[in-house]
């Protein structure tokens, strides 16, 4: 699954577009690297997601290409 589908999927980013603006930016990384919104993303990648001073580091548990808003933290956890 690409990597901006699987933030909005996973509710870590709200919309597709910002997730799609964050990659392009340089602010999602990928297993220590910078990633493009087109990386592909499978369970035990690293995201790493910054704005402003705020790192935020989450580990991939599954990926689904639809889930329902209660079961989406279930996809990730946060290190």
């Amino acid at each position: 699954m690409r990597l901006d589908k699987f933030l909005k999927v996973s509710r870590l980013i709200k919309r597709r577009t910002v997730a799609n603006e964050a990659c392009d930016n340089g602010r999602v990384t990928l297993n220590g690297k910078v990633a493009r919104a087109s990386a592909e993303v499978k369970p035990g990648d690293i995201i790493g997601i910054s704005f402003g001073d705020k790192l935020t580091q989450a580990e991939v548990l599954a990926v689904e290409e639809t889930v329902r808003k209660e079961a989406a933290a279930q996809l990730f956890r946060y290190i």
